[in-house]
């Protein structure tokens, strides 16, 4: 096979807690469900008895992917062009194994492990893309 013309991008990847040689965890792609945290809805304008939680994807690489280091510190950045930097805190659930069409009862199955998560949004700049 040839070369790529342009290079591709690093894997994300996340270190695994208590794996054996200390393995890491790829990101390929983020599986996101907005709108369903009911109190959140209605904070950013929306009736969640009205429009339910909808699904969306984002590619391993849209966004930063920062593992914890054992001192528990990260630095993150302020971003620019943004003033209302916020913070959520996400239920990770790391997906071990594909498939399609699962069972509910086969879905448990399929994961590979849990983290905490922390999802960072400008939300002046989505909410001025909203609008």
């Amino acid at each position: 096979m040839q070369g790529y013309v342009i290079a591709p991008p690093l894997v994300s990847a996340v270190p695994v807690a208590q794996s054996a040689g200390g393995g890491a965890f790829p990101v390929r792609r983020i599986f996101c469900v907005g709108r369903n945290y009911a109190a959140h809805a209605r904070e950013m304008g929306f009736d969640p008895d009205r429009e339910p939680p909808f699904f969306f994807c984002k590619p391993g690489d849209a966004q930063s992917v920062v593992a914890v280091p054992a001192d528990h510190t990260v630095n993150i950045p302020y971003p620019s062009l943004t003033a209302n930097f916020h913070y959520e805190i996400e239920l990770v659930v790391a997906i071990g194994t594909g498939g399609k069409n699962i069972a509910v009862e086969h879905a448990a199955s399929h994961i590979y492990g849990y983290a905490v998560g922390l999802d960072m949004t400008r939300r002046d700049l989505q909410i001025k893309m909203r609008e």
